[in-house]
C-alpha cells in the first residue's frame, strides 16, 4: 500500500447526491458507475478531496451554503473526505454535457458514428457548445483545483475521464509544479476518429492531456493510440527507451494500468437480503440454462446485435428452446440524449420481436428488465450459465470482473475483443468480433455446451486474476507511476521518465 498521500480527485460526477427524504430531510445517494465506486476506495488509505458537478437541486443548495468551499462527508465504506460541490451555470453545463461530452466525444472514443450521415456540426452547434460550453466548465474545475492546492500544495490532482481534458493544461499554467494525474476511462481511439472533430477540438484535448505528469489508460491498446494521435495533432515526440511523451519542453508518462473492483465488497453486496430476494426469484423461474447480461442502454453496449445473435442461435438449435432464456438487466442511461432514447426504443422493439417470434407457453425466451437496481444485477450475475458482453468499443467493462467472483454455476464469460477488459481476460473467456451476428450466435453454443472442467477452469483463472489486480492495486500502481515520474522531474528537470514498473 502507498504510503498516505493527499489527493484532490476531479470528476464530473462525485460519489454522492443529495436528495429530499422523509420529511425534506436531505439524504445521500451513492453516485452511479464503476468510476465512483474505485474512486471512492481512495479514501480509505489516504486524505481525499473531491470535486465534482452539483447534479441535484440539493447539491446546488449545498453548493451555495458551502460558499464553495469543500465540506466534510463519509463514504458508505466509512472513509471520511472532503466534498466540494460546483453548481455549474445550467446552460454552459447542458452544453458541455449533452453536446459535448456526451454524445460527442463519447461517440468519438467508441467509434460509434455513422459516418455517412454523422456527425452534423451545423446542427449540433458543436463548436459553439465547446467554447460556451465545455471550455468555461472546465475552468470552473481547474479554478477549484488551483484553490484546493494553494490550501494543500503537495496534493496529488487526480483528473478522470473525456469530461475534463481541458483542465489538466488550466491547472499546470497556474501551478507548474503541481503534481498531476489524468486517467482514461474510456478507449482511445485510433488516429483516424480524431480527425473527424474539428481541428481546433482535437487539438486542444491533446494539449490539454499533455499537461499531465501521467496519463493512465486500462490497456496498452489504448496508449498505443493515444501515443500515434499525439505525435500526429500535437507534434508530441517518444522519448527514447521510455514510455513517455515530450510536448511544450515538458515531458508525460504513459501508463497502461486497468481498473478493477473491490472483492471484499461484491462479497458483502452478493449476501445482501435484497440480493438474496432476487436470486430466489431467479431460480424459481429460471430455465435449465441462463444467458446473462448486465448493461447501461448505451449504444456502445450493442445490446441490439446481442438480441439478434441470441435470435440466431435461437433458429440454429431448436433443442434449446422452452430450456435457456437471457435475462437482460439493463440500467436506463443518458435518456435526455436524443441518441440514447432512440436506442432504447430499438431494445424494447427488438425483444419484443424475438419474444412474438419464438416464445411458447411457460417461456419467454428475452426477460427484459429496465431499471436501476444493482441487487437485480448481482442476483444474475450468481446465476448465469452464459455471461454475454458483445461491447461495440469498451474502455474496460468491469462487469467481465464483476460477474465471475459472484457467480455460482461456474458461468462461461462470451467477451467482445473490443473490450479493455478482453486484453486481461481473454484467455479465460470465449472472445468474439462484436459485429459478427453469426459468431455471436456459436459463442453462446458453446458457452452452454463447455466441458464443465473447462469452464471451473476459466472461471477460476479469471476470480485469480481479478483478486490479485484489485483496485488496491490500480490506486498503488498509478501513485507508483506518478511518484517514479515526479522523482524523475526533480532529478533531470523537466525530462522526467517512467519507472520501471507499469508504464
Amino acid at each position: 500500500m502507498s504510503k498516505r498521500r493527499e489527493i484532490i480527485i476531479v470528476s464530473n460526477r462525485g460519489p454522492v447526491t443529495f436528495q429530499r427524504g422523509p420529511e425534506q430531510a436531505r439524504e445521500a445517494k451513492r453516485g452511479g458507475g464503476g468510476l465512483v465506486t474505485a474512486l471512492g476506495s481512495l479514501a480509505l488509505h489516504h486524505d481525499v478531496t473531491w470535486i465534482a458537478s452539483a447534479m441535484s437541486d440539493v447539491d446546488r443548495e449545498i453548493a451555495e451554503e458551502s460558499g464553495g468551499r469543500a465540506v466534510e462527508d463519509r463514504l458508505e465504506n466509512g472513509a471520511d473526505y472532503r466534498l466540494r460541490l460546483l453548481a455549474h451555470e445550467r446552460s454552459a453545463y447542458d452544453k458541455y454535457y449533452n453536446v459535448v461530452a456526451n454524445p460527442t466525444l463519447w461517440f468519438a472514443q467508441h467509434s460509434l458514428w455513422d459516418l455517412i450521415r454523422e456527425p452534423d456540426y451545423e446542427r449540433s452547434k458543436l463548436l459553439e457548445a465547446w467554447r460556451d460550453g465545455y471550455a468555461p466548465i472546465n475552468a470552473a474545475f481547474a479554478e477549484a483545483a488551483i484553490e484546493e492546492l494553494s490550501r494543500r500544495p503537495e496534493a496529488i490532482v487526480f483528473f478522470n475521464d473525456y469530461h475534463l481534458y481541458l483542465a489538466p493544461r488550466m491547472v499546470r499554467a497556474q501551478a507548474p509544479e503541481a503534481a498531476l494525474l489524468h486517467f482514461v476511462h474510456i478507449p482511445w481511439p485510433p488516429l483516424s476518429c480524431w480527425h473527424v472533430l474539428p481541428g481546433e477540438i482535437s487539438a486542444a484535448i491533446h494539449d490539454g492531456l499533455l499537461a499531465n505528469d501521467v496519463i493512465g489508460f486500462h490497456t496498452t491498446r489504448w496508449r498505443g493510440n493515444f501515443i500515434h494521435s499525439a505525435e500526429s495533432i500535437a507534434n508530441a515526440e517518444r522519448v527514447p527507451g521510455k514510455i513517455a511523451l515530450s510536448y511544450a519542453g515538458a515531458t508525460t508518462c504513459l501508463s497502461a494500468r486497468a481498473i478493477s473492483i473491490d472483492p471484499r465488497e461484491l462479497e458483502k453486496l452478493a449476501e445482501d437480503p435484497r440480493v438474496q430476494e432476487h436470486e430466489r426469484h431467479i431460480v424459481e423461474t429460471r430455465p435449465e440454462f441462463l444467458v446473462v447480461r448486465v448493461d447501461r442502454t448505451d449504444p456502445s453496449k450493442n445490446i441490439v446485435r446481442g438480441f439478434r445473435a441470441y435470435e440466431l442461435f435461437l433458429e440454429r438449435h431448436h433443442d434449446f428452446h422452452k430450456r435457456v432464456s437471457m435475462l437482460s438487466c439493463l440500467d436506463p442511461s443518458r435518456l435526455d440524449i436524443p441518441e440514447y432514447e432512440d436506442y432504447l426504443e430499438a431494445i424494447q422493439l427488438e425483444a419484443l420481436r424475438i419474444n412474438e417470434r419464438f416464445q411458447q407457453p411457460g417461456w419467454i425466451p428475452i426477460d427484459l428488465q429496465i431499471e436501476d437496481d444493482v441487487y437485480q444485477s448481482i442476483a444474475a450475475y450468481k446465476q448465469y450459465d452464459a455471461l454475454f458482453v458483445n461491447a461495440v468499443s469498451d474502455g474496460l467493462n468491469l462487469v467481465a470482473k464483476e460477474a465471475p467472483l459472484a457467480n455460482e454455476r461456474d458461468g462461461v464469460l462470451i467477451l467482445s475483443e473490443n473490450t479493455g477488459a478482453h486484453e486481461e481476460l481473454g484467455t479465460f473467456s470465449l472472445t468474439i468480433d462484436p459485429f459478427d451476428i453469426g459468431s455471436q450466435a456459436d459463442a453462446i453454443y458453446e458457452a452452454l455446451t463447455l466441458p464443465a472442467g473447462v469452464r471451473q477452469h476459466w472461471i477460476e483463472g479469471i476470480r485469480a486474476w481479478v483478486r490479485e489486480h484489485d483496485l488496491p492495486w490500480w490506486i498503488d500502481g498509478l501513485l507508483h507511476d506518478l511518484g517514479g515520474c515526479l522523482a524523475s522531474r526533480a532529478r533531470l528537470g523537466d525530462t522526467a521518465t517512467k519507472p520501471e514498473d507499469g508504464v
